[in-house]
């Protein structure tokens, strides 16, 4: 038990150090493409690849890299069904440091969003399983092998050719969640890899031979592809669009992916009580609409300082010195003469009210 709870631990602590360098990397590869625009070369959204000779685009890629290593060592000591829900702190990192480097605003909202945030991932770190659902690579072939998963991932490659093939080149420019469904889809199924490479990973340090299992160099070829996919379709929308949108609405649809593949997989939520269930879903829920409220009112000029202007009243009662609400006459009830009265066309609130009916 005191072992278990050991690498809880350490990979609770391998996952908040992820999240620090992945928000970062958001952060250094958007002003890497900035840069490359600004130089007039053809960008990624375009299907360009100039960002591989501009080193912030590298450092980013660094920064990243490292974060998932250690997302990638996490996955090996802690549940999945904690360790994805957490990156949403690379969703606050990335909204404080893009008010720095990227003169994004973070407003009142986006402060209670950052700490919905972390009070959300909190609550998942206090009900999240602490427990192993896998401990070597022949039970998680056992685990491959089930109907359930099989159907999960065809359905995945099949949706995810379908959006590469027939859907991105004709709508990924205008929608973005063209490309985030692509990577978030792919990405379920590089934590799976993740996970059972870590397990053989830990399994090879203790001196089991899993070098010869090819179950082992499957998960690494798997892995492969499922991260060149994910980069390449995560570059063209940070390219196209907001960081500040981009990153919060990959991670909700990347995260709810992560955990319905684990709910399939692995089958977590199988050894959960009830209360721990609810807890987990509601730190979730709280993430979420911290997040929401992180990116959906960035562009609102609202602070603490401004906040009594908007509680302030007039003289008359009304709010912010506006007309108060005027119920209109019913439309039955007015005569020809009524009509001929009122404005027809391009009548504001203002004329409705100051308008006189005739005796």
């Amino acid at each position: 038990m005191e072992v278990s709870r050991l690498d809880f631990y350490i990979g609770l602590s391998l996952a908040l150090s992820s999240s620090i360098f992945i928000g970062a990397s958001y952060i250094l590869k958007k002003k890497g493409l900035l840069r490359l625009a600004s130089k007039g070369s053809k960008r990624a959204g375009q299907g360009g690849y100039a960002y591989l000779k501009e080193w912030l685009w590298w450092a980013g890629l660094i920064s990243m890299g490292t974060g998932e290593a250690a997302n990638f060592a996490a996955y090996a000591f802690a549940p999945a069904t904690l360790v994805t829900p957490l990156g949403a702190l690379s969703v606050l990192v990335s909204a404080v440091l893009s008010t720095y480097f990227l003169n994004e605003r973070l407003n009142v909202h986006g402060k209670v969003g950052c700490l919905l945030c972390v009070l959300g991932s909190t609550v998942m770190v206090i009900h999240a399983p602490q427990e192993e659902e896998v401990d070597s690579l022949t039970s998680m072939a056992e685990k491959l092998k089930d109907p359930g998963f099989i159907v999960y991932a065809v359905c995945v490659v099949g949706s995810s050719l379908v959006l590469i093939f027939a859907v991105a080149p004709r709508f990924g420019q205008k929608n973005m969640l063209v490309y985030i469904l692509i990577c978030s889809v792919i990405g379920s199924l590089s934590v799976s890899c993740v996970k059972g490479l870590g397990i053989g990973i830990k399994e090879l340090f203790a001196g089991i031979p899993v070098l010869k299992e090819p179950l082992f160099w499957s998960l690494v070829i798997c892995l492969v592809i499922c991260i060149s996919v994910q980069i390449s379709y995560l570059n063209k929308a940070l390219d196209i669009f907001n960081t500040s949108i981009v990153t919060p609405i990959y991670y909700v649809f990347f995260t709810t992916s992560v955990m319905a593949c684990s709910a399939i997989l692995f089958k977590e939520w199988l050894r959960m009580t009830p209360d721990k269930v609810m807890g987990t879903i509601s730190g979730f829920l709280t993430i979420i609409f911290g997040i929401f409220l992180l990116h959906a009112f960035k562009d609102i000029t609202f602070s603490w300082d401004s906040l009594p202007l908007f509680l302030k009243k007039s003289p008359q009662g009304s709010p912010r010195g506006q007309q108060p609400y005027l119920v209109l006459p019913s439309h039955d009830s007015q005569t020809e003469e009524d009509e001929m009265n009122l404005p027809r066309e391009g009548g504001t609130k203002a004329g409705w009210g100051t308008h006189q009916r005739a005796p």
